[in-house]
């Protein structure tokens, strides 16, 4: 029986209300579009688009990505530390980590709070980390507040191989030297540095069993905002739940997520060793409404929520929230680029673990790994920058984050040759993670590293990139892309195609508004047969596509 959506029952909720305005806004912003689109053309998926925003078969529903529904502005709690009361000192030689840290500690211990940094440069001989909810790191600003670190994850923890076997670094996608993880992943750190073992857990822990059911829930279609649970004590407003889908002997939640039909059922799952250990699939959400066994959630399911998936709300480990760093640069003690997948250490700023957090105003040099996104949703990036040596992710987005927001960023050149045996990937995403946004970027190098492990439903829109690096990815990590990716508005100043035009690859995918590209020396094929269901409109226009940015475009419509 084809379940019916809120609207269509007659019952009204603060949800249906926002999806009724939603669809008014939307064709007031059609009109908009076409009325100021003098030098640009408004395609017709974007008019598809308006009629269902939420469950469009190409274009996924990424207007409330980012922290607190990709609010404009963020909190700026009180400020209860100095680091310069803690010892820490600006002169570019005392070592001032533990200074640091310990105003960190103390701004949790408060309840939280803002941590200052004023301007110039201080030394740091060891990681930082915020491990308490509400504690902002704000430096002076990127150009006056400088972090100068000396020594990378290796020295300072260990060195860690793949949960997969072989001698890869886990410090190739994994940690920070600014690291913004719940306490409770520390403690598990802890424990396994002690124990030689694998270290970084997503939100139930890699064997998937830091967790309890609070409820089962029934079924639903992909775009309802809200759902019928069978016990909503516990449940309540602000409350962050973990919606878990297990998968089925035949793949059909993976078969789901790469949109369904003869040529994902036809794939070859069961070889994909790492692709399996990613389920179950896991979605963090807060609850926005409960009336009696009816649950509204603050963004619309990813996915459907079938029988056969046995879907639940769970707890997990308690998230990091409504922290962040800012004001910043992070410049690290130049060394050689390291061969690839053998990383040091010298990482950027990583969020694991992390819901409605933030980063603004920060910039990374000399690091191995830019910033990243591990088991962390609802997180902003603005304003953020990767320049120096060179970089082997700038930017990763892996172990199932979703709904992150990254916008306003730029890649720089690096300033000096790659070393032979290195590897860019650029703007990374695995994992199954989804309705992440990458927007306005500037590229100068790197490319738009799809690194298999099926992530799904993500969109790049209005970036201009120099396509110079390859996507990675093992096989065992199963297909490039899944359904509903979508390239909006892409300047390739150097006409190499490399995951920019993926019409021919992504199933149910858009490519809108992207100049003439052509392939060089990787070339990808599809990873499943038939008709791909995919859409490209305004290839090869000099023109820009209206509207310019997917996101911005979506998020005007849910306010």
């Amino acid at each position: 029986m084809k379940r019916r959506s809120d609207m269509d029952s007659g019952r009204i909720t603060r949800r249906s209300v926002l999806a009724g305005a939603t669809a008014v806004a939307v064709g007031a912003a059609t009109g908009r579009a076409e009325a100021g689109a003098e030098g640009g053309e408004v395609p017709s998926i974007w008019r598809e688009f308006t009629r269902t925003p939420v469950t469009h078969p190409q274009i996924p529903y990424i207007g409330r990505a980012g922290c607190h529904g990709g609010a404009s502005r963020f909190p700026c709690p009180r400020t209860v530390a100095d680091v310069t009361d803690y010892g820490a000192v600006p002169d570019g030689t005392t070592d001032c980590a533990s200074a640091i840290n310990r105003a960190i500690a103390a701004a949790g211990r408060a309840g939280g709070g803002t941590v200052t940094i004023p301007p110039g440069t201080f030394r740091i001989d060891g990681l930082i980390r915020i491990g308490d909810s509400n504690v902002v790191l704000r430096g002076a600003g990127s150009g006056r507040t400088t972090l100068y670190a000396t020594r990378n994850l290796t020295e300072l923890i260990g060195a860690y191989g793949s949960r997969y076997g072989g001698d890869k670094s886990s410090w190739s996608w994994a940690g920070g030297l600014v690291w913004l993880a719940p306490q409770a992943r520390w403690d598990s750190l802890t424990a396994a540095i002690k124990a030689r073992a694998w270290p970084f857990e997503g939100w139930t822990g890699n064997t998937r069993d830091e967790w309890t059911t609070l409820t089962a829930v029934e079924p639903a279609r992909q775009g309802s905002w809200t759902v019928t649970v069978a016990d909503a004590r516990g449940l309540r407003p602000g409350r962050l739940l973990l919606l878990r889908l297990a998968d089925d002997s035949a793949h059909t939640l993976l078969q789901h997520m790469a949109g369904g039909g003869p040529g994902p059922a036809s794939y070859l799952w069961d070889d994909k060793t790492k692709l399996l250990s990613y389920v179950p699939y896991e979605w963090p959400v807060r609850v926005a409404r409960v009336d009696g066994r009816r649950v509204t959630l603050e963004r619309p399911l990813p996915l459907d929520l079938r029988p056969e998936w046995n879907p639940q709300f769970t707890t997990h480990v308690p998230e990091l929230t409504g922290s962040a760093v800012e004001g910043l640069t992070l410049d690290v003690m130049e060394t050689p680029m390291s061969p690839h997948l053998l990383d040091k250490g010298y990482n950027g700023v990583v969020l694991q673990c992390a819901y409605d957090c933030w980063v603004d105003d920060v910039t990374v040099r000399n690091v191995d790994n830019g910033f990243g996104l591990v088991a962390a949703s609802a997180c902003t990036l603005r304003r953020t920058r990767v320049g120096g040596r060179g970089s082997h992710h700038p930017y990763f987005c892996r172990e199932g984050s979703h709904d992150n927001l990254i916008e306003d960023f730029t890649i720089e050149q690096r300033t000096v040759p790659a070393p032979p045996g290195t590897q860019l990937h650029g703007i990374n995403v695995e994992g199954l993670s989804s309705h992440n946004v990458w927007s306005r970027g500037e590229m100068e190098m790197g490319t738009f590293d799809s690194h298999r492990g099926l992530p799904f439903a993500n969109v790049r829109t209005d970036i201009t990139v120099n396509n110079n690096g390859r996507h990675g990815g093992d096989a065992n990590a199963g297909p490039l892309l899944g359904a509903r990716f979508t390239h909006w508005n892409i300047r390739v100043t150097n006409g190499r195609a490399g995951l920019m035009k993926i019409d021919g690859l992504a199933p149910y995918s858009a490519t809108v508004g992207l100049n003439t590209v052509t392939e060089f020396d990787q070339i990808d094929v599809p990873d499943f047969t038939g008709d791909l269901h995919s859409r490209l409109e305004l290839y090869g226009t000099t023109d820009v596509v209206r509207p310019r940015n997917l996101h911005d475009a979506q998020r005007a419509l849910s306010r």
